[in-house]
């Protein structure tokens, strides 16, 4: 993966296809003074993304992800992810060896994941030294900023529904393959920035992953207890205190 892969023309960053809405046209000064402070958050530096995966999927709790387009930023919080391992997990999709579909997950930590599911896409961060395939899948955020593109992206307006599971983020973030391999380190177009406070641990909930059919029982799914934007209110059971974050 040298560089970062070719991007077409900002007119063609945006889904192909969304129901239309009615959005206001207007910015209120609470949005741009929020677009400036998620704006002016450092990037995550591609040391945090390289150690366990399943530290690295507890510690995204919290964070910001980004993604800047022609129209405007949006943003949200992390609220869910979920851990795939490198070895003896056969949901991952490395288990079998490298293929062209998952070569990214092989590449250096801080780079994206990006695949296809039932006609939706799917956001990972590839995690540990380069060679392991390990990733954490993001699958909801609280939007917080620039949620009327959110909304014209996803074609409806209710806050809970736009980045409530990972195809809906992706499409709510316009997020597609071609970002499969980029480096979200670098704070340009799709990244994630550091929050000002770490999540307590006592918010965050562990419990199996969702719609796996292999290694289904593993706990290896991590949500903030609190939030209402997961994608599942299956329950969890709360990490240890002592957890390193």
């Amino acid at each position: 993966m040298e560089g970062q892969p070719a991007f077409p023309r900002s007119n063609n960053d945006a889904p192909r296809q969304f129901r239309p809405v009615h959005v206001p046209n207007s910015v209120s000064a609470s949005d741009e003074a929020t677009e400036l402070f998620v704006r002016q958050l450092p990037a995550l530096p591609r040391s945090f993304y390289d150690r366990p995966v399943q530290e690295v999927a507890r510690a995204l709790l919290g964070q910001w992800l980004l993604r800047d387009t022609e129209a405007g930023l949006m943003a949200g919080k992390i609220v869910e992810v979920e851990a795939y391992l490198a070895e003896h997990d056969p949901a991952n999709h490395a288990y079998r060896g490298r293929t062209r579909r998952n070569a990214s997950m092989f590449g250096p930590p801080g780079h994206a994941y990006v695949y296809t599911i039932h006609n939706r896409f799917c956001l990972n961060v590839v995690t540990e030294p380069e060679g392991v395939p390990s990733a954490v899948l993001i699958r909801a955020i609280e939007p917080i900023c620039g949620i009327g593109l959110m909304q014209q992206h996803r074609g409806v307006t209710e806050l809970r529904e736009l980045a409530r599971g990972p195809g809906r983020l992706c499409q709510a973030l316009a997020i597609d393959r071609r970002f499969d391999g980029w480096d979200v380190t670098r704070g340009q177009q799709l990244w994630l920035a550091q929050a000002r406070e770490a999540v307590p641990a006592a918010r965050i909930r562990v419990s199996p992953r969702i719609g796996v059919t292999a290694a289904r029982d593993l706990p290896l799914r991590y949500f903030l207890a609190d939030s209402p934007y997961v994608s599942s209110t299956r329950r969890g059971r709360q990490i240890s205190p002592d957890v390193s974050l």
